[in-house]
């Protein structure tokens, strides 16, 4: 019976949670085109050719900031001026031509697209109602996604989305002296900015790159490091004596011993996320906030841990210590925490690792560290190169802390002993 009804039972709550969550619903929403454009994104970079159609200002510029923007006389290769069209050279015979009144496509194995706008018919196509999947015509707007790239056309802007694999200007930004030269022409080459040596000048214009912003991305990632640390730290000076009040072995009025291990059980019991939200509230947004919130956490944790390890000392070593005529405290010191050391550090350098990870989402919330910045280039809905960059970085510095940890916690406890 067991044999069948198992599978029965398994194949009734899988039925249950294809219902309950709107699995067909989900399948049915879900959007295959916007996820291949995120995940490009997420590796390649656009290059924007805007053309303003109430000045007929033409731009050219990498994700379209100001700080990656080509000057007027010098667009890349692929972008050409002739006469009041621009001519852009998608390849693969892909060409777009930004016209005084609109554009034409001329697109391989489809043929040419032509479209123009006016303020009184929106945008007018050579399209008939039969559209590909790959183009959309409304009145207001045309898009046309192909593999080249994109395009879109409304009543104020005329935009190209041209695709590029890589972070763009990742290293030094168009304005910087060292751009588009090779390692090996900085490093050995001649002098490309008289005031500075190539090396202390690429590296100054890396480390303070508008763009990427590699000198707050590195504080972020301290920051992000310093607020586990305070947290855990504090959170484990904390819970340590209080651990002593809440063992049976070491406190023997049961009243106290039941009060502070409700306060552990409360401590930990509410989320690190809801701490992080409440102690914003108290003490406003910083990275110290989500340092307190790990702490508070944490201390419920440690709290329980601790004072279990203590309940399962051998009271041999702390009456040994006693015959010897030392006081309450040294007794503590050199009968009792030795035996828990090894249990203290371990917990401790794990929560330090887990906490590293937590703190990246603490600080989104409490606005310090690299969770603020993933959150920022999220919110955006653009910069998704960022995120990876962002994500990259974040899956460095845990392995990192894991590694470090591991490390310490060899050298601590077991004598560097692998």
């Amino acid at each position: 019976m067991l044999a069948i009804a198992l599978p029965v039972a398994i194949l009734a709550y899988l039925a249950y949670i294809a219902v309950a969550f709107d699995v067909p619903g989900l399948a049915e929403r879900a959007r295959l085109d916007n996820a291949r454009t995120l995940v490009a994104d997420s590796y390649s970079y656009k290059t924007h050719v805007s053309r303003d159609n109430r000045s007929g200002e033409v731009t050219v510029a990498i994700e379209g900031e100001r700080k990656g923007t080509y000057a007027p006389d010098a667009p890349p290769a692929w972008v050409s001026r002739e006469g009041d069209m621009t001519v852009i050279d998608l390849g693969h015979g892909h060409v777009v031509t930004y016209t005084p009144d609109g554009l034409t496509y001329a697109v391989p194995g489809y043929g040419l697209i032509e479209a123009t706008i006016s303020r009184a018919r929106g945008v007018q196509a050579n399209l008939g109602d039969d559209l590909p999947d790959w183009i959309s015509l409304s009145k207001n707007r045309l898009a046309i996604t192909t593999d080249a790239g994109r395009v879109s056309l409304t009543r104020n802007r005329t935009e190209v989305f041209r695709y590029f694999m890589g972070w763009e200007l990742f290293f030094f930004t168009l304005d910087s002296p060292y751009h588009g030269h090779s390692l090996a022409e900085i490093a050995f080459g001649q002098r490309l900015d008289p005031d500075r040596d190539n090396l202390v000048g690429a590296w100054q214009d890396f480390w303070a790159n508008p763009m990427w912003r590699h000198a707050e991305v590195a504080w972020a990632i301290f920051e992000t490091i310093l607020m586990a640390f305070l947290g855990t730290m504090g959170a484990a000076l904390v819970a340590l004596p209080m651990a002593f009040l809440a063992a049976r072995n070491f406190t023997p009025i049961g009243t106290l011993r039941f009060g502070i291990r409700r306060i552990f059980d409360f401590l930990r019991g509410v989320d690190g996320l809801i701490w992080t939200i409440v102690l914003s509230r108290a003490f406003g947004p910083g990275p110290m906030t989500g340092a307190l919130a790990i702490l508070t956490t944490d201390t419920g944790s440690f709290g329980k841990m601790f004072s279990e390890a203590l309940e399962n000392v051998d009271g041999k070593q702390i009456e040994g210590v006693q015959s010897t005529g030392a006081p309450v405290l040294s007794r503590y010191r050199f009968g009792v925490i030795p035996q828990i050391t090894p249990v203290l550090l371990s917990q401790v350098l794990y929560y330090l690792e887990s906490n590293t990870r937590s703190a990246t989402i603490i600080g989104a919330i409490t606005g310090g560290g690299i969770g603020l910045l993933l959150t920022q280039a999220i919110i955006t809905q653009k910069d998704w190169e960022e995120v990876t960059y962002y994500v990259v970085l974040i899956l460095l510095m845990v392995m990192l802390m894991d590694w470090l940890s591991g490390l310490l916690r060899r050298q601590l406890i077991r004598g560097g002993r692998s």
